[in-house]
This record gives structure tokens, sequence and C-alpha cells, in this order.
């Protein structure tokens, strides 16, 4: 009976074809906020005099125009379909999907990921190999694996090897740079009193801010410290708003206090490979990095150059899940840990199937302490994303991703 089975599974994959490639994209919706009043960070734009307005007057901010989010569906000849999202929002990626993407993957069987993989990274080098090329590559990428599933009758995480857990623990991403030092306090003990045993904070200030700026950045830090315990991990991200020489001055600052950072996450811009490895030379808190870094070859640099303890890849960003397992393989080789930026589950997917992935990020909902901003948007756009329960979440054993898209508020909301 089995080989019978079996062979009508091959039969049915053999026919399965890819007919459409549907994008949507998302605006802001109507009670969308920056955060709460007052919450920020030091961004790589912090450089200029004038910072603030262009975070604060101009919609666009570091996102650029007015869309918030990406997604696209790919249907099936056979009725299947499968659903990913866009790193970034960044409506021209849909532009990129319709107008060549769809061209290079309509007609083929969607089960030949690495092939349609090459295909469209190879057709787009010319004005790609990195950034939103390659995020409108991953979430093409991602909605084949979740027909794959689909097709096969099997969640994703199977189809990459197996769980190698029951649960996977999550951190609690979700504390920004506050001035009012008390109520950031309130919120870290906050999300302690959910069952979160690890959260992720933000600097607020850099090199402009001076001598003045380093003692706000170490009150933030130790105001958290002193919130949450010495037995909480707590990380911080400087999210490539510093220099070189002003990230090791800050974290040995920090480590002169007794503060104990998990790791220091994205001290300098991506292109800075150097100075990240300096910067991890010269301290003793790990560096993580490659939240903005893109494919197994610019992953390979920062492992050769040994820039970071902790590897932060998106799946949505860095080539979607055919791409990302081989960064996965290649940091196992360098007993390096993988540490996905952002949560959702086509990040989860991957976590589950790998051993050097301890924990993951999770951006709580809106009402679990999370501002409804362009971080927890995708809790509105998805139906399915799993919730953490005392700091750990449980993927489904729904074949595919286990998400569908809320069509109702895409249709409201689609741009």
């Amino acid at each position: 009976m089995w080989p019978r089975t079996y062979f009508e599974y091959l039969r049915k994959v053999d026919v399965l074809k890819i007919t459409n490639i549907e994008t949507f994209v998302v605006g802001r919706p109507p009670d969308f906020s920056q955060g709460d009043d007052g919450d920020f960070l030091v961004t790589p734009i912090h450089i200029f005099p004038d910072y603030s307005k262009l975070l604060e007057e101009r919609s666009v901010g570091l996102r650029g125009g007015p869309a918030y989010a990406v997604l696209v569906r790919v249907s099936t000849d056979q009725g299947l379909s499968g659903v990913g999202s866009v790193g970034v929002g960044n409506g021209a990626a849909a532009y990129i999907i319709e107008h060549h993407l769809k061209d290079l993957v309509t007609g083929e069987n969607p089960f030949d990921v690495e092939f349609l993989w090459e295909r469209m990274f190879r057709s787009t080098l010319n004005y790609g190999r990195k950034g939103l090329v390659l995020e409108a590559i991953s979430a093409v990428d991602i909605a084949l694996w979740d027909i794959l599933g689909k097709a096969t009758g099997q969640p994703v995480y199977n189809l990459l090897g197996g769980s190698t857990r029951q649960q996977i623990r999550v951190y609690a991403s979700r504390l920004y740079a506050h001035k009012d030092l008390d109520l950031l306090a309130n919120r870290a003990k906050a999300f302690v009193n959910q069952g979160f045993t690890a959260i992720k904070q933000r600097f607020g200030y850099g090199p402009q801010d001076g001598m003045q700026g380093m003692r706000k950045n170490l009150d933030l830090i130790r105001i958290v410290r002193d919130a949450v315990g010495s037995d909480i991990e707590l990380a911080a991200d400087a999210y490539m708003g510093w220099d070189v020489s002003y990230a090791i001055r800050m974290i040995r600052m920090i480590e002169d206090a007794g503060l104990n950072l998990q790791w220091v996450e994205e001290p300098v811009i991506p292109e800075d490979i150097a100075g990240y490895a300096e910067i991890r030379s010269a301290v003793n808190t790990p560096i993580s990095g490659g939240e903005h870094e893109f494919t197994r070859y610019g992953y390979r640099e920062l492992i050769h150059s040994r820039a970071v303890d902790i590897l932060q890849p998106d799946v949505n960003r860095v080539g979607g899940i055919t791409e990302a397992r081989k960064i996965w393989a290649m940091a196992s080789a360098y007993n390096l840990s993988v540490i996905p930026h952002a949560g959702q589950v086509h990040n989860y997917h991957l976590v589950m199937s790998h051993l050097n992935s301890p924990i993951a990020e999770y951006f709580p909902a809106p009402e679990e302490g999370g501002a409804p901003d362009d971080d927890t948007l995708f809790w509105k756009l998805f139906v399915g994303e799993p919730r953490a329960k005392n700091g750990f979440i449980n993927l489904s054993d729904i074949p595919g991703l286990g998400v569908e898209l809320h069509e109702e508020n895409i249709a409201k909301w689609r741009i």
C-alpha cells in the first residue's frame, strides 16, 4: 500500500504548476502609530543634525514610501496556494515581483525551489544582489515552501529536518528608549511578569550626543537591568547608529558598570564588516549582526571575517527559506548561533529545525504590550501566528507555514 501511495504522491507533485503570483501592498492603518509618545532609538540617520525631522516630520522615515507591508500569494493549478512577505515593506518590491519575478516562476513546479531561487537571483544580479530585490525574492520563495508543506501534508519545519525541541524560547523585543525611565522599567517588568526570560531594549543615543548621550545610554540599560534582575537575559540594539570608536567606548562603559548584556546588536552599518571585527575583538560582550545582510555570500564574509558572535538573518530578507537554510548550515560549521531578526513563522520554522538557534525574537502583539506599528503590523495581516505563553511559542503541525492572509484587514488597508 505504501509504495502505491508514494507513487501517487510523486505523480501529483510532477503536475503541480505555478499559475499566478498576487501582490498586496498595504498602507498605514488608521490606528497605526510610530510607538508611544517619547519612544525612540538611535539609527543610521542619527548622524544628520536634522535626523529628528527625518523621522518625525517625513512620512517615509527609514522605509521609503507610503507602503508599510508587501505580501504575496502564489497559486497553483491544483488549488494550493502559499503566502509570504517582503522584509521591509517598500512598495517597489511589488513592481519587481509583478514585472520580473512572476514571469520567471509562472508555469514551473513549486517543488523546484533550488532551481527557481537561482533563476530569480541570477536574473536580477544587474540591479539586485542585496536589499529590496532579495527581499522580493524572499517573499516568493517563502510562499513556495508554504505550498510544499501543503502539498505533502507537512509543516515546513518537517521538510527542513524536523523538530529539534518541543517549544521555542523567545525574547520580548519591545523596549524602545524612553526619557521616562520609570515607565521603561515598568514595561520591562511587565514582560517578565508575562513569563519572558529574555528581553531586548534599544539604545537611544549615538556619537552626535557626546558623553551626555553615553551616560543616558548607560542609564537606559541600568534601569532595565535593575527592574528585571540579574537572572533575566538582557540584550540591546544600536540599530547601525554608532561608529567603531564610540561602540567600543560605550560597550566598555556598560561592562565596567557590571550590567552584563547578552549581546549588543548592529553597532555599526552593515557594510563596515572590518569595524564589526574590531569591536568584537575589543570587548567581552558578544556582538550580533546580520539583520541587514543578504544571501549566503554576505554571511560567508561575516563568518570568515570573525565579525560577529551571533548571526541574525531574517528569512524574508536574506532570500527566503531556500537561502536561509544554507546560512544556518554554514553557521553550524563554525559553531555560531543563529538568532533570526524578528519573529513570524517564516523564521520560527528554521529555528525549530536547527539546533544552533537557542532562542528567537518575539514582537508582542498590541494587546501584549506592543504598540501598533510596523514591527507589530504582521499580527493584523496574518491569521495563525503563534502567541507566546510563559516565554515560549509552540509551532502547529498544520501543513505549510500554518498561517494565512487576513483578507479583511488587507482589503481595508490595501493601496
